[in-house]
């Protein structure tokens, strides 16, 4: 950080600075969420949101036996995202 700092401190330059007080905050954040598409797991909105299923049809699809996306933790449906894009590519109709 201490490096960051000198740079703002030192640099005459505004727009750099502007970009390094950014990347600092964006640094310190404790919100740096993953996006959607690079996560490993997702709660059945996310997966909603991500696929475009119906959080409904998610939720009917991974209580059927053997369903090849869906894990349960407790009471909890997570759904494995890689495992959700093989299911939609190789099913028409879902």
């Amino acid at each position: 950080m201490n490096t960051l700092q000198n740079l703002i401190l030192s640099n005459e330059d505004e727009t750099l600075n502007r970009e390094v007080k950014a990347y600092q905050e964006k640094l310190t954040s404790k919100t740096n969420e993953i996006p959607l598409w690079e996560r490993q797991w997702l709660t059945i909105e996310e997966a909603s949101e991500y696929s475009g299923i119906a959080r409904r049809k998610l939720r009917e699809l991974s209580n059927t036996l053997g369903c090849p996306f869906a894990i349960w933790m407790g009471n909890k449906i997570h759904i494995i995202r890689e495992k959700l894009d093989r299911y939609t590519e190789t099913h028409n109709r879902i």
